[in-house]
């Protein structure tokens, strides 16, 4: 991993912060995508402490504002020329109805949306890469996922499960798709299952509502470092160098549901997002 660049997005937090902590320990060079800047300096000192490396920078990118990706692609492509790998792990439940600055909702905003254009307007310096890698944490939860392209703002019967499941079924389908057309590229792009991690998703920072419950079933998740063990494994392994468009389960490819293999779904999603983002 020395001198390989990397790009973690939720990289001040949970399974993020143990990532970044894990691959600057590797050598690598690890950008923290985050959009706290106060949460993301505190981590950033946690991150360096951790990992005895100097080599980790803070660059400032809220997922839930288009104009913030647009930004922080500039910022490092101002920066660096080449980009070796890009976890997508940043994720939200959000437990009431929102919408983001552009008006999509939350968790598809982020979770699907925010991470699709940040993705495209990587893909060059991704390509520049001797064997450029894309990791995108997904969920199980997809299982129960459906897209509502006729209600994207969930404005009629919205609940967590519904909106979280969505975005965790776009992840995947869009893994299928740009698989497909990265193709003869040399980057690679695959999904994972995290398994059930003890992180702040779902926790209202604001407020704090939802860690009480969290610290209640802690005892029953996974850490941070055991929930990104996947996601690291797929970032580094040589033996995965020509993997791509799979979905991982605890190091090993699982079977998707018939919905998350349809890649005329894939195809259609992936002209939709093209629309809500404005990408030609």
């Amino acid at each position: 991993m020395k001198g390989k660049i990397v790009i973690v997005t939720g990289g001040n937090s949970g399974m993020g912060l143990a990532t970044t902590v894990d691959l600057a320990r590797r050598g690598a060079t690890v950008i923290m995508a985050c959009r706290s800047r106060k949460r993301g300096e505190e981590a950033l000192a946690q991150a360096r402490q951790q990992s005895g490396s100097g080599d980790i920078e803070l660059m400032l990118c809220d997922l839930a504002s288009l104009e913030s990706i647009r930004s922080f692609v500039k910022e490092f492509t101002d920066n660096y020329s080449v980009l070796d790998i890009l976890i997508n792990n940043a994720g939200v439940v959000s437990v009431k109805r929102q919408l983001t600055a552009d008006g999509f909702e939350l968790d598809l905003g982020v979770n699907h949306l925010g991470h699709f254009l940040l993705t495209n307007l990587l893909l060059e310096p991704l390509t520049r890469a001797e064997q450029g890698r894309i990791v995108v944490v997904a969920s199980g939860a997809y299982k129960i996922g459906a897209l509502h392209y006729k209600d994207p703002t969930l404005s009629r019967g919205y609940n967590p499960a519904k909106a979280y499941a969505r975005s965790k079924l776009a992840n995947i389908l869009f893994t299928k798709e740009l698989a497909v057309r990265l193709k003869g590229t040399g980057v690679t792009v695959n999904c994972v299952h995290p398994g059930a991690v003890g992180t702040n998703i779902g926790v209202n920072r604001e407020t704090g509502f939802g860690q009480s419950v969290l610290k209640l079933l802690s005892f029953f998740f996974l850490t941070p470092a055991q929930g990104a063990d996947t996601a690291i494994y797929l970032a580094t392994a040589p033996e995965l160098a020509e993997v791509t468009g799979q979905y991982f389960y605890r190091r090993k490819v699982k079977e998707l549901s018939a919905r998350a293999e349809n890649m005329q779904e894939a195809g259609r999603l992936w002209s939709w997002s093209e629309e809500q983002v404005g990408l030609e």
